[in-house]
Order: structure tokens, then sequence, then C-alpha cells
């Protein structure tokens, strides 16, 4: 299952470019891109799984940027 999202209050390329490394080790993650001039995260996991590696995704985003939050479109 794949879906795209905009991050609202991503502030630095370097903290996209962590966050896209370590949401992509996740168990059920296929791939996983974070577009830090676009605001984007596409996501492309398991879908029994999506849910959950969603919510770890958001707390691995906020371990790198307290602030920034993943929206659906």
């Amino acid at each position: 299952m794949k879906k795209s999202f905009k991050l609202q209050d991503l502030g630095c390329a370097n903290c996209a470019a962590k966050i896209e490394k370590e949401i992509s080790q996740l168990e059920g993650v296929n791939s996983v891109r974070v577009n830090f001039m676009m605001e984007k995260l596409i996501l492309d996991a398991e879908q029994d799984q999506f849910e959950a590696i969603f919510n770890q995704a958001q707390k691995i985003a906020n371990k790198y940027e307290p602030d920034l939050i993943i929206l659906s479109k």
C-alpha cells in the first residue's frame, strides 16, 4: 500500500534525510521517500501493518522535528 502525506513544519533537510533513513528500517516498509523541498512523505508499506508503521513514522519524525505533523492529503 502506497500513500502520500503532506509534512507540516519540516524545517531541516538533514532531519528529513534522518527521518527517511530510520523509517526505511522499520519492518514492513517497502520504501519511503521524504522530500524536504516539497514537504512530502511517500510511504509504501505492507497493508496489514500500514497504520502501525504510520504511527511509528510519526514518532520517528517527532524525534528529529518535535513540531512536525504528518497530514493526510
